[in-house]
């Protein structure tokens, strides 16, 4: 009897296992499955299983970013997004404004032979901030990502 009711306080059915878990970087946080194993760097903080994996790094902006740049910040933001997908064989499928952290950001998809990708790029002060998932299209951990990202 005492092993039930210890069971029961402690949800041993298993039905109320978290399927998410916040993950925290530097400056910035966001969800991905709990399963998933987290690894940490200076700059970044990436979750993967499998093949499948998101990410966020961190770089440094020479001179500070205003929202009114934006229009500037997103033709090179392009640029780079086409040199990301050219550089891994692939083809640049989507190009987008839309709204990461309360910020306007650009979004990217691509896919190459082997992978889809998708890339967005957040601006802040002094820093960008880089979400980039692979492989994550049936199991919603990229829309995941770019639904839950923050800035702390």
């Amino acid at each position: 009897m005492a092993l039930l009711s210890i069971l029961a306080a402690c949800g041993g059915s298993g039905k109320h296992a978290r399927t998410e878990r916040v993950v925290v970087g530097p400056g910035f946080s966001f969800t991905a499955p709990a399963a998933w194993k987290v690894l940490r760097a200076e700059r970044s903080v990436e979750a993967s299983s499998g093949s499948a994996l998101v990410s966020v790094t961190v770089f440094s902006l020479r001179k500070p970013y205003a929202p009114a740049l934006f229009n500037r910040a997103a033709a090179e933001l392009d640029r780079v997004a086409a040199k990301l997908a050219a550089d891994s064989k692939g083809t640049l499928t989507e190009s987008v404004t839309s709204t990461l952290a309360g910020r306007r950001a650009r979004a990217y998809r691509y896919s190459t032979g082997s992978y889809d990708a998708r890339v967005g790029f957040v601006l802040d002060g002094r820093h960008e901030y880089e979400l980039f998932c692979r492989n994550t299209k049936a199991d919603g951990a990229c829309a995941l990502l770019f639904s839950s990202f923050s800035l702390s």
